[in-house]
């Protein structure tokens, strides 16, 4: 699928998503509320005064808002699978999600770390070097917001955060409002498999980002259900068990387009083997190619579209 990618990693009954570099979170009124302060105390507290100019991140939805935030210019560091914006693949790497490397950071000088995956090891080499960081959430939508708060926060320009997070709700609720006016097929979405085959699926359960946006793109996810984990291993059985109106599978992203043509006509092939899918037959079985519809940050209300437009058959490809 790719020469090089981060590993798959499965915590207790979850996928996660930011870990995952290249494919690398139920109500809106819920997401408007006041973030709990309780969740603050994951930042480091910086001085008052301080004004971050070089700043690392250590994942693509960090390094996506950072982007969004219009701090691009003062970050000297991403993670080995950052790749959006274009721009940021000529900025030097600091390791991986899972393994980010201290000396690599160090060598940056950056005064501000920011962290998605908690690492003690990390924190306190940080710590030790006088380096300040926050660590953010990211596993729901509510993390989105949380994230663009903490960052906007520690880098000095609260209120681009706080009209980030405000434009991001608003179009997501143009999105739910469009999808309320239309039938609500039932949805598969597959996050992962062993590429060219149809084995070890991984797909989206319950209570998780991308959920969150296939529930506002007006999905009924077929694993939404209790007691499941929010990315579920399931069989090629259970697919044909459950018989989704639409299956989306989101499991090879790929760079360029002529990539994404090659991985869409495979993906498409193996699916149509099984013809006894209402989904196959009804020729709606769609191939997400793109990191957007994966990688919760600023470029949700992109996601939710997409996937919108997957769910109500009037867009074939990404």
């Amino acid at each position: 699928m790719h020469p090089v990618q981060e590993p798959r990693h499965f915590g207790t009954q979850q996928f996660d998503l930011a870990a995952r570099p290249r494919w690398s979170a139920r109500n809106l009124s819920r997401w408007s509320s006041l973030i709990p302060l309780a969740l603050m105390a994951c930042a480091l507290a910086l001085p008052a005064q301080t004004n971050p100019r070089r700043i690392v991140s250590t994942a693509p939805s960090i390094t996506e808002t950072l982007f969004a935030l219009g701090l691009g210019d003062r970050v000297v560091g991403i993670s080995q699978f950052c790749n959006y914006p274009p721009e940021v693949r000529k900025l030097p790497k600091v390791g991986s999600y899972i393994r980010p490397d201290p000396e690599a950071i160090a060598r940056l000088a950056p005064d501000l770390v920011v962290l998605q995956r908690e690492s003690s090891e990390l924190m306190e080499r940080l710590s030790a070097l006088h380096i300040a960081f926050i660590q953010v959430p990211h596993a729901t939508l509510e993390d989105i917001y949380t994230e663009v708060q903490l960052i906007g926060n520690a880098a000095g320009v609260p209120d681009r955060s706080a009209a980030l997070a405000a434009q991001i709700k608003e179009s997501l609720n143009e999105i739910q409002s469009k999808a309320k006016q239309m039938p609500s097929p039932r949805v598969l979405v597959i996050v992962d498999r062993q590429q060219g085959t149809l084995n070890n699926l991984t797909a989206v359960g319950p209570n998780n980002y991308v959920n969150q946006i296939l529930e506002i793109a007006g999905g009924t996810n077929v694993l939404a259900k209790s007691g499941l984990p929010q990315y579920p291993r399931i069989s090629l059985e259970t697919v044909l068990r459950e018989n989704p109106d639409v299956i989306i599978d989101l499991s090879s992203t790929q760079e360029t387009e002529e990539a994404r043509r090659t991985s869409r006509f495979a993906t498409l092939a193996l699916w149509g083997q099984y013809r006894d899918l209402a989904a196959v037959r009804a020729g709606r079985v769609y191939a997400g190619t793109t990191d957007s519809l994966v990688v919760p940050g600023p470029r949700t209300p992109i996601a939710a579209q997409r996937l919108f437009d997957f769910v109500h058959g009037v867009g074939g490809s990404d």
